[in-house]
């Protein structure tokens, strides 16, 4: 996306916050009246208090991160995340230390922390990582005394994920390395084909997986997991030790070496 497609969108509410926001993601920030003017696709900005991008011309809701309500809510109420749960090994007495180095919207981080993962996320878009850090302040600061304590295990490192593994030292490294490669957006589902849409738009080009799979490997101590399509194929045509398998997608671990019991 070039900076001409997105503005911050300036609100009276939160002048300071946009104005640094604007001032540290390098964008302009344009008063709503002035959207015709600027030909800018997107907007950053606060909707119903949460930090979100909006694609200006649709009619669709923002992307924002909501650790609070809404598809986390339900998860963390109704159960789920048990394949990824079972993907990640270790024992629920003592659970294994994770690094999702393709954060993206924090869901899946955020469902291993509600198992009792610790879990630093890395997210290499700026912008994606502003929606990621408003997400963990309103999770850190709501009335909801276990959705505080969720959010406490999750960090954010915002970054590219090759630089942030090379420079990691022995003692340093995790247990887990988990890794979600962008793919194509569901057709079953407009919600997912928004958020994938605006997703696409902000991050632009994917990483080369390859070289990260290969860094990842040579970084975690016990298992590299991989999220993939069910159906598609191994990451850098890289086989796994297994794969776990649900009805959409599918976990590719790679072990390294067994955890102790």
């Amino acid at each position: 996306m070039s900076r001409s497609e997105l503005v911050v969108l300036l609100d009276e509410s939160y002048p300071q916050q946009l104005q640094s926001l604007a001032q540290q993601l390098q964008l302009p920030l344009v008063n709503p009246d002035q959207l015709a003017d600027s030909h800018a696709e997107y907007g950053l900005g606060f909707f119903q208090q949460a930090l979100g991008v909006k694609e200006l011309a649709s009619k669709a809701g923002p992307v924002s991160v909501d650790f609070t309500s809404g598809t986390a809510a339900h998860r963390r109420n109704m159960g789920g995340g048990e394949l990824i749960v079972k993907a990640m090994g270790g024992s629920k007495q003592n659970r294994p230390s994770v690094v999702d180095i393709t954060a993206g919207l924090g869901r899946d981080s955020f469902v291993l922390a509600s198992w009792g993962f610790t879990v630093q996320m890395l997210e290499r878009s700026p912008i994606v990582a502003s929606l990621l850090a408003d997400g963990l302040r309103r999770a850190q600061h709501c009335e909801n005394f276990e959705v505080q304590d969720i959010a406490g295990r999750m960090q954010l490192w915002q970054g590219e994920a090759q630089d942030y593994l090379v420079a990691l030292s022995d003692e340093q490294l995790p247990d887990i390395i988990y890794m979600d490669p962008m793919f194509p957006p569901s057709k079953k589902s407009a919600l997912v084909k928004k958020d994938m849409r605006v997703f696409h738009a902000i991050v632009g080009k994917e990483q080369d997986g390859s070289e990260l799979l290969a860094t990842a490997r040579a970084k975690a101590r016990h298992r590299v997991v991989v999220k993939r399509p069910k159906k598609s194929a191994y990451l850098a045509d890289q086989q796994p030790s297994f794969s776990l398998a649900g009805k959409a997608v599918r976990f590719d671990i790679y072990s390294l070496r067994a955890f102790v019991k």
